[in-house]
């Protein structure tokens, strides 16, 4: 019976075909299954359409989120080095700190010493007059290096320094010294004459003409004052004597003046 039943629906299926095939239009039936048709076509393309649409859609979020992170990495990277850039500037900005100090200290230094140097060259300045000409004559070429203005020199303070040390040390020499010079000197006639001069360091000297007149010398803030003394011939002949080593060593008593 189902079978019988199957053959006879499709006949009657071949029938309808055959029918509508030889009809001119279309029934009711057959408009609306054309529709049906229709409309499953157009979603099927509008599935498609939204399958491609958010396919492209997941490809482009995973493409952003790819993107996204790697802005991410590379702000981060770009936060550490700005962090260590950071650093490095305050540690510059320490050394800095510490090196304008050090600066600040050492022209501190500079200024004292150069204060310093001025003092002591004034100083010397004014021992110039005391020195006896002999020594005056040896440490003029170091005078002569002594700055008139001390704040517009090119001379360094070490330059300076170095030349005040070697002044002192001729003028502590010379102060340890007895020393026998011929001078020029002008005695109690008024006329300069050649004379023999003992200098007992820089405090005191003694002198004796080629006619015997004698006298002492003093060390001023002008200068040395030279005054007659007659009863001193015998004991300065003496001990010109001795330096000359034309007589023997022995003590000889001379006046000093102590100020």
């Amino acid at each position: 019976m189902k079978v019988g039943r199957l053959a006879i629906a499709t006949g009657l299926a071949a029938g309808s075909l055959a029918v509508w095939a030889q009809s001119p239009a279309p029934s009711a039936p057959e408009a609306g299954l054309d529709s049906a048709r229709s409309t499953v076509s157009k979603w099927i393309a509008t599935q498609d359409l939204l399958f491609r649409e958010k396919k492209e859609w997941q490809e482009g979020r995973e493409l952003l989120e790819a993107r996204i992170e790697a802005q991410e990495k590379e702000i981060a990277a770009a936060e550490a080095k700005l962090a260590e850039s950071e650093r490095v500037l305050a540690e510059l900005r320490h050394k800095q700190g510490e090196t304008t100090s050090a600066e600040r200290r050492l022209d501190d230094g500079a200024k004292r010493l150069g204060d310093a140097a001025t003092s002591l060259e004034a100083d010397v300045r004014r021992m110039h007059k005391v020195l006896p000409p002999a020594v005056q004559e040896k440490v003029d070429p170091l005078y002569r290096r002594i700055p008139d203005d001390p704040a517009a020199t090119r001379s360094s303070v070490g330059e300076r320094f170095q030349n005040i040390v070697g002044i002192l040390d001729e003028i502590q020499k010379a102060n340890g010294e007895i020393r026998l010079v011929t001078e020029i000197r002008a005695l109690s006639d008024g006329k300069p004459s050649e004379v023999k001069t003992v200098y007992i360091g820089l405090g005191q000297a003694y002198f004796l003409s080629a006619g015997g007149e004698a006298g002492v010398g003093r060390p001023t803030e002008d200068g040395w004052d030279w005054r007659a003394a007659a009863e001193l011939a015998q004991s300065v002949s003496d001990v010109i004597e001795i330096l000359e080593n034309k007589g023997k060593p022995r003590f000889i008593e001379l006046p000093i003046t102590l100020q």
